[in-house]
């Protein structure tokens, strides 16, 4: 292959220390792509500072092979190796297998046919789908579950199996996320992931057969206890802002189409009903916790339940913004909105205390529920004359559906066949 062709896959294979299994499995990979991948592609050895033969076996390998090449670092890391590699590859997709090849190959195509299409901008091996097959302890699976588990609730992520080697990302992708990734080690593709997804990219799951490789020199115990260290660290610099996943969701985010701004007649009758169900369940919410608090402390707790999820549903429907960008502001935002109607929920709390010491339940949900709806008006204007003001900027840039679908069938036309097959299915 010439340096002014465009190379289509680049399927890197990180190694340390595997010079019993290195030729077989390169071998079995090397054939694969010659007769399955009807793209232009390469493998990528990378040997992240083995201390036996796998060095000069990659290089043995890579004269003996086509389109196979050797790359040394001088320091261990998967990740380390990963991205150094991923960072230079003129390849449009760059793709990632474990060397033992634990995942059947032929998931590979289905793996990068929606990157080298432009449907998707990340792709990964699923172990954990309804469909995927796989053969592992009981120990393994343990873990791998528990570790995703615990991604889903401290994150909120939605793909279902950040560990499985076996991934595939875009290059112009990779070269924006790559950067703001820390971890050389385990943890690296699952920062990966996290960060894509904060930044509205999209991630094509496919589920996989995978058999465990029981001579697999990883720790597991050891490499789960690194994730959660990985995953503290990451989850504070999500909130410091240290990591600028607005910004990424604005240059490189899957926006939603644009839509025309909302009248403010419908305006009124969206926000109308989404107060209508928070007033029900601010009442609701009173009475339950009105049983086993005093009345201000139930007023608190149900005006800020209904509070935050008033501001999500108004930001969406109401105003129409969507993506994360801006989010965090509204809600702060919303939270003083928030505290303004507790202070006139609360003033008539207290008047009708100092009418009344002792009014009743019904009585109380009366006047907080007519003191709820005047609320409900100074947020209506508050939320469309501050919080949601400058709600342009947080909107994706415009895009007529009827224009992209045409870009898509263009471009659909240029692609290689494997890449047409992925648009047909």
């Amino acid at each position: 292959m010439t340096a002014d062709q465009l190379l289509d896959l680049d399927v890197v294979v990180p190694v340390y220390n595997e010079q019993d299994t290195l030729e077989q499995s390169i071998a079995l990979l090397h054939e694969h792509l010659r007769t399955e991948m009807p793209v232009r592609w390469r493998i990528t050895i990378a040997d992240n500072a083995s201390t036996d033969g796998t060095a000069p076996l990659a290089d043995a390998l890579a004269a003996r092979l086509d389109d196979v090449v050797a790359v040394h670092l001088a320091e261990k890391g998967r990740g380390r190796a990963l991205a150094a590699v991923w960072s230079a590859s003129p390849a449009r997709v760059l793709v990632y297998v474990d060397e033992d090849l634990s995942t059947d190959l032929r998931a590979l195509g289905p793996l990068v046919a929606p990157l080298l299409s432009g449907h998707s901008d990340l792709a990964i091996g699923s172990r954990l789908a309804n469909s995927a097959r796989i053969v592992r302890g009981g120990r393994r699976e343990f873990v791998s579950r528990g570790y995703n588990a615990l991604l889903h609730a401290t994150f909120g992520v939605r793909f279902s199996d950040a560990q499985c080697g076996f991934k595939a990302i875009r290059a112009d992708v990779a070269r924006r996320l790559l950067p703001f990734v820390q971890d050389t080690g385990w943890f690296f593709d699952t920062e990966l992931l996290i960060l894509a997804e904060r930044a509205g990219l999209r991630i094509h799951e496919v589920p996989v057969d995978w058999i465990d490789d029981p001579q697999s020199s990883v720790d597991v115990v050891a490499t789960a206890a690194a994730d959660v260290k990985g995953m503290v660290r990451v989850g504070r610099a999500l909130a410091s802002g240290r990591i600028p996943v607005g910004e990424l969701y604005r240059d490189i985010g899957r926006h939603p189409f644009a839509r025309a701004d909302v009248p403010l007649l419908a305006q009124l009758v969206r926000f109308g009903v989404i107060g209508a169900l928070s007033t029900l369940a601010y009442a609701l919410v009173y009475l339950l916790c009105q049983r086993i608090m005093p009345a201000q402390g139930a007023n608190f707790l149900a005006l800020l339940v209904t509070a935050v999820a008033n501001t999500a549903a108004n930001r969406r429907f109401t105003f129409g913004i969507r993506g994360r960008a801006g989010a965090s502001t509204h809600h702060l935002q919303g939270l003083v909105v928030f505290g303004l109607a507790w202070a006139l929920t609360s003033g008539s709390l207290l008047l009708l205390h100092a009418a009344d010491p002792h009014p009743g339940a019904v009585a109380e949900v009366s006047v907080l529920t007519a003191a709820n709806l005047v609320a409900t008006l100074l947020r209506f204007a508050l939320l469309r004359l501050w919080v949601f003001r400058d709600r342009d900027a947080h909107r994706a840039p415009p895009e007529d559906p009827g224009e992209a679908l045409s870009r898509n069938r263009l471009a659909a036309r240029s692609l290689s066949p494997l890449a047409q097959e992925a648009n047909r299915s």
